[in-house]
């Protein structure tokens, strides 16, 4: 609002029309012409929602959460703009992902699909999963199990508690002990890139799969706060994204 008082009413004073209506598509012009372009550059600089598609995030977000992504956390790429309006090799401004964030990206091979998931690995890290128990640098990462979780799309889970050497926990889901993803060969990543999991770790296509690992130019922003479910789901316990401790 402010920012439009400041662009309108310099020139709404130099122009008197004499018809009464042409005075009201005059201000509807002067509108269009700074109300757009301002929500443009706060979507593609700043904040832009996003919605949740999948249940593989779960528990942490669930199908139908709306959220807000940083566009500025990581700096920008032709990824992080939309229609590619920022033609640059790499990132400018960037600063790296940490160990836990939760970020929005593209792969190479979908650029036009974006993703949702938990950053793990950094590069130059082992990661490996044994016996569905995560391992970082040849060293298993603390899981709790802390009870039982059920939802819409998940009808019954183990609900535990995993905790990142960094200090950052958060909850992550269990459906079955012997998932195709409990064990792993051990995963170096690669300078430059990105190892990624789902918190729903037995329903989730991330790093482990087909969908490798993910190059630091892909990024597209950090999740940072829940403010909506379309499906009438309670999220309030589970706004903020931004490195504080799941519930």
């Amino acid at each position: 609002m402010i920012l439009w008082v400041a662009l309108v009413v310099p020139f709404a004073r130099w122009f008197k029309p004499e018809k009464w209506y042409a005075h009201g598509l005059w201000v509807l012009v002067l509108v269009f012409l700074t109300t757009y372009p301002a929500a443009f550059a706060i979507r593609a600089f700043l904040f832009q929602p996003f919605s949740m598609p999948s249940g593989s995030m779960a528990p942490t977000m669930v199908e139908g959460d709306y959220f807000f992504v940083s566009k500025f956390a990581y700096g920008y790429s032709r990824y992080s703009v939309p229609f590619g309006l920022l033609p640059v090799d790499g990132r400018i401004f960037g600063a790296k992902p940490r160990r836990g964030d939760i970020m929005v990206f593209r792969l190479p091979s979908e650029p036009d699909i974006d993703y949702v998931k938990r950053v793990i690995g950094l590069p130059g890290d082992r990661i490996q999963m044994i016996g569905g128990l995560l391992h970082i640098n040849g060293s298993a990462v603390k899981l709790e199990d802390v009870g039982d979780y059920s939802s819409g799309e998940v009808p019954s889970a183990k609900l535990q508690r995993e905790t990142l050497p960094e200090g950052i926990s958060y909850s992550v889901i269990d459906l079955t002990g012997n998932s195709v993803g409990d064990n792993t060969r051990e995963f170096v990543v690669p300078e430059g890139e990105y190892f990624t999991l789902g918190d729903n770790r037995d329903n989730s296509n991330d790093s482990r799969f087909l969908m490798g690992f993910v190059p630091y130019e892909n990024l597209v922003g950090k999740a940072v706060r829940l403010f909506w479910n379309s499906q009438g789901m309670d999220y309030s316990s589970r706004q903020s994204l931004d490195g504080s401790v799941g519930k």
